[in-house]
């Protein structure tokens, strides 16, 4: 994919969360659905200047999913994606942060913009598009499972 004919894609940093709690003893994964196209993702969005990508992840949680919660200093993995629609030659690679959620919003930032639903780990990795974030809801939920 080339960018405006140079022959470089553009990579764009961003920053993310696996959002989990235990229900009953049951797993369960948090997926919003994106703005734009409306399928399930998780919350994600630039690593902002001045944050670390931690930082900026737990920020995304609270913008679009609503939700606060334990996330650990180091990240549990990393996917990359292309949007569909962008014509610009970027590619989108995602720093991911495990969040265990401790407390839900009944009213965020952008609720008008984003469904959220809680699933089965089975249930989210089937939802997603991304190869690589399927395999890493499902590693999360191996981990956790333990």
């Amino acid at each position: 994919m080339e960018k405006h004919g140079t022959g470089k894609v553009k990579l764009i940093q961003q920053a993310g969360v696996i959002p989990y709690r235990f229900r009953r003893s049951e797993l369960e994964i948090l997926l919003i659905t994106s703005s734009r196209s409306g399928r399930w993702v998780v919350p994600k969005g630039h690593i902002e200047p001045d944050m670390t990508p931690r930082q900026s992840a737990i920020t995304e949680a609270f913008e679009e999913a609503g939700i606060n919660g334990k996330v650990p200093k180091t990240s549990f993995g990393t996917y990359s994606y292309e949007k569909a629609d962008d014509k610009c030659g970027q590619s989108y690679r995602v720093e991911i942060f495990a969040m265990r959620v401790t407390y839900v919003m009944k009213n965020w930032p952008e609720e008008f913009r984003r469904t959220r639903t809680w699933m089965s780990p089975e249930e989210a990795s089937g939802s997603v598009r991304e190869n690589d974030l399927k395999q890493l809801i499902k590693s999360l939920a191996d981990e956790l499972r333990r």
